[in-house]
């Protein structure tokens, strides 16, 4: 096989690889929005915590956790099926800074995750 070919046969399959890499890429699912929406700032406690994603995912953990790093219990409704859109109930919340953290499988099988903040006070 001559340089040529295999020069031409190399950059073939360096092209084919990006453009495989991209395509896999859009196929996980991402999140659409989060409820309280990210930097939020609320008066009052938030209601309920979650996100819509645009494809279906399997939540397999999810935290909220204050700026000193304590954990606050989630009611989830789920049953951890595939979902596109994902609620949870916190207990009422003091003020301060806290942080959702989530994990979980993409309809496609691969891990995902993902992090949102909101505060609540002025």
């Amino acid at each position: 096989m001559g340089t040529a070919l295999r020069k031409t046969i190399a950059t073939g399959m360096a092209i084919l690889g990006i453009a495989l890499a991209a395509g896999g890429a859009e196929a996980h699912s991402k999140d659409k929005e989060t409820t309280p929406a990210d930097g939020t700032v609320l008066q009052l406690s938030a209601e309920n915590v979650g996100m819509t994603s645009d494809r279906p995912m399997r939540i397999s953990e999810i935290t909220l956790r204050d700026a000193a790093g304590d954990e606050h219990a989630l009611a989830r409704s789920d049953d951890m099926t595939p979902v596109t859109e994902f609620e949870a109930t916190p207990a009422t919340l003091p003020g301060g800074s806290y942080t959702i953290e989530r994990r979980g499988l993409s309809d496609d099988g691969h891990p995902m995750e993902g992090t949102f903040s909101f505060e609540i006070g002025s």
